[in-house]
């Protein structure tokens, strides 16, 4: 009595249930299927799937229906995944909230065969590689072909590139179409590689193709419809071996430096160039970068464009130096052979600006010429101290006459602010003066680094004046 007496108090309570379907549990590979969860119940909280059968679930969509069944109302949910399964499968059952308590739905067993008339595809996607066996850092070719047979038709498309995790991609070509065997074909070539030791994956490509399709509607009548399917390519694996102690290079490698002229002027910079060639692991070249004694030595970034890498600098110094050889070493995966390659020393002449001998004055031998000329008699000490004297102020007079120091003054320009490089040579004779050194580090910034900063001129021009720089 207590039983139908509840029953009467709550005729609107709901079962609650979880109900789990495909809408095909037979399929070839690569076609697409949609999952669905069927949920009957109040305050239900959506499950988050985002893969199934290990496969991303590629879209997700959502019904709400109410009914009436004997003037009582109900609420379900028709929760929707689809995705394209690469194997077979048993999607296991899902939770479910449903109120507060926790519901399961029933498992669900997918087939998925392979495609039926494989040979003759209508489009055929493929993967292969130059070297299956290469060393860390080792470049090799990874080809992809896609084929689409001559008279099919799609109305849509989209390529997803296979997981290269572990690898690097150096360059990718553009792409390049032809015609063989009743299919046109698209071939991609990936420059890759390998970043660690072991056996890694390349795992498959995949092109989905929208193609039209007809299916009955309740009434028997055709309804067009798009159909997508997708095309795997096969996979791969790369056997990855270590590189010799000692040795993080491989490939085949050239190297040359090059200077513009061999000899300089005093505090004048000589801007060298840094070549290398190789179809190796370029990225993993260090600057070049020397250590020298009484050599300021200015390094820009590395560049890498394809197969050559660069680098440029700039030495200065007071006097004559020598560019140490540069040098690379890298393991040949031809020869199997460790390798060094050097440029040649370098040897910089730096002519001296200030090459001019003073103005000496050799007062007894003027004195004993002007005896001579003059054939003077004897004299007493006051009389040849006075003649001495005179003699003496002709001499310099006739000298600053001559040399016009005033004129010289007057014409010596001072070196513009303007001008860095030759600011930065002038400053480094020094640069112990700690506000010289602030004004050289801001300076070299400016000149070899792409961050600028902002200059006090009014100290670089106190500078400048203190130390009589032109």
């Amino acid at each position: 009595m207590i039983k139908y007496l509840l029953l009467f108090l709550f005729p609107y309570q709901v079962f609650a249930s979880v109900v789990a379907s495909v809408d095909s549990t037979n399929v070839e590979l690569g076609e697409m299927v949609t999952y669905s969860l069927t949920i009957s119940g109040k305050d239900v909280s959506r499950p988050n799937i985002t893969r199934l059968c290990d496969t991303d679930v590629i879209s997700t969509s959502s019904q709400t229906s109410i009914n009436m069944i004997n003037g009582n109302f109900s609420r379900s949910y028709v929760l929707s995944y689809k995705f394209i399964p690469q194997k077979t499968c048993v999607i296991p059952a899902m939770e479910v909230n449903i109120s507060g308590k926790t519901e399961l739905s029933n498992k669900v067993s997918l087939k998925v065969g392979a495609v039926i008339g494989a040979k003759d595809k209508d489009y055929v996607l493929e993967l292969f590689v130059d070297k299956s066996d290469v060393y860390i850092g080792e470049t090799f070719k990874l080809t992809l072909l896609f084929k689409q047979k001559n008279g099919s038709s799609a109305i849509d498309s989209e390529f997803i590139a296979p997981e290269l995790k572990g690898f690097w991609v150096k360059d990718e070509s553009k792409p390049l179409r032809y015609k063989e065997n009743n299919y046109s074909i698209s071939k991609v070539i990936y420059t890759m590689a390998a970043q660690r030791e072991g056996d890694l994956d390349i795992n498959k490509a995949q092109m989905r193709i929208a193609s039209r399709s007809h299916s009955r509607d309740t009434w028997g009548a055709w309804i067009p419809k798009i159909k997508w399917k997708t095309y795997f390519s096969n996979s791969l694996i790369l056997k990855v071996k270590a590189l010799p102690n000692g040795v993080n290079l491989v490939g085949d490698f050239s190297i040359k430096a090059l200077v513009i002229k061999n000899e300089i002027n005093f505090n004048e910079a000589v801007n060298l160039s840094i070549e290398v060639v190789s179809d190796g692991n370029l990225e993993d070249i260090k600057s070049f970068k020397p250590s020298m004694s009484d050599v300021n030595v200015f390094d820009e970034k590395i560049n890498i464009l394809g197969t050559k890498l660069t680098q440029k600098m700039a030495f200065v110094s007071e006097n004559n130096f020598v560019i140490p050889p540069f040098s690379l070493k890298f393991f040949n995966p031809e020869t199997k052979e460790i390798k060094t390659v050097f440029t040649k020393e370098i040897k910089i002449r730096v002519k001296n600006a200030h090459t001019k001998e003073p103005l000496t004055i050799k007062r007894e031998e003027k004195k004993s010429k002007v005896k001579e000329k003059l054939d003077m008699p004897k004299m007493d000490i006051s009389t040849s101290i006075m003649i001495e004297i005179f003699l003496l102020g002709l001499v310099l007079g006739l000298a600053l006459m001559y040399f016009k120091p005033w004129n010289l003054k007057a014409n010596k320009k001072s070196v513009s602010i303007k001008d860095h490089k030759v600011l930065l040579t002038k400053l480094l004779a020094y640069k112990d003066d700690e506000e010289v050194q602030k004004i050289i580090n801001i300076l070299e910034n400016n000149l070899y680094s792409d961050e600028k900063q902002e200059l006090n001129k009014k100290q670089l021009r106190d500078l400048i004046k203190r130390y009589n720089i032109s």
